[in-house]
């Protein structure tokens, strides 16, 4: 009786191998291709979903930048449909009043960051990135308290508006990174109370965006502040502007951000 040679028995293991793993991909492949084919996908919200701070040139005056999540996992998964609707500086009111139409019985996928412009985030920002610590803590205060009276019933009527329009969608709430590591040993230009001021309003307000998500089928919270862990502010390869001219742009996602950290939140829970 012959026997089969190590060398040939191994060849021929990495050929079955090699063509069984081709096999699943190309199914894998087909699968994606398939689901994406019936995706209907309507990206809504501010500045965060828009990209604003991740682009030196925009789409149009809402800063939409094809750097920004959603642009990005539209190339990548090649929705049925996509329809871009972020806006940098929108509010619940103005995502209510001016980013909806595209919603159908026929959308399944929404995804929308929103809430920071509602409890004064730029103000606030700007309290802390130009004034003492008593006018940034008190800034943060009173954005805080603002998170907690007044923004789950804003969050209740743009819910609710989407659910109503597109009430078979599966809807993707993003929250807003922390800032700053508390870890840093040297932060230049902003005291350590003033950092972790604006981490603690950050984790107020995505808590309140979180609760308030999670009354409503079909809704899915997606936080990132473990996403941006070592990419931010005063680490050494930040995710996040500081300081910037337009002064907008501050403490938004650059690039890597939302492709590193945004995209990747969408992606887990989309």
């Amino acid at each position: 009786m012959s026997r089969t040679r190590p060398a040939a028995l191994a060849a021929a293991l990495l050929t079955l191998t090699t063509t069984a793993l081709a096999a699943t991909t190309g199914t894998a492949h087909a699968a994606h291709a398939a689901h994406a084919a019936t995706v209907n996908y309507v990206a809504l919200g501010d500045s965060y979903s828009a990209g604003g701070g991740s682009s030196s040139t925009y789409l149009n005056s809402c800063n939409q930048s094809t750097n920004a999540y959603p642009y990005l996992y539209a190339q990548s998964t090649s929705p049925a449909t996509f329809d871009f609707q972020a806006c940098g500086g929108a509010t619940t009111t103005d995502v209510v009043n001016n980013q909806l139409a595209p919603l159908t019985s026929g959308t399944t996928l929404v995804s929308m960051t929103i809430g920071g412009n509602d409890v004064g985030l730029r103000d606030v920002l700007a309290s802390c990135l130009l004034g003492s610590d008593a006018a940034c803590l008190s800034a943060v205060s009173s954005a805080e308290n603002t998170a907690r009276t007044q923004l789950p019933g804003e969050l209740d009527t743009v819910y609710g508006a989407i659910r109503s329009r597109a009430a078979n969608a599966h809807v993707v709430i993003l929250g807003y990174p922390r800032f700053y590591d508390p870890g840093a040993p040297l932060c230049p230009g902003i005291s350590p109370a003033r950092r972790a001021a604006l981490n603690d309003g950050a984790d107020v307000l995505n808590s309140v965006i979180q609760s308030e998500a999670a009354k409503y089928p079909n809704f899915a919270y997606a936080d990132v502040t473990s996403r941006f862990a070592g990419h931010q502010l005063c680490d050494p390869a930040p995710w996040l502007h500081a300081l910037n001219w337009p002064i907008g742009q501050s403490f938004h996602p650059t690039a890597a951000g939302q492709a590193g950290a945004y995209l990747p939140a969408l992606e887990a829970n989309g």
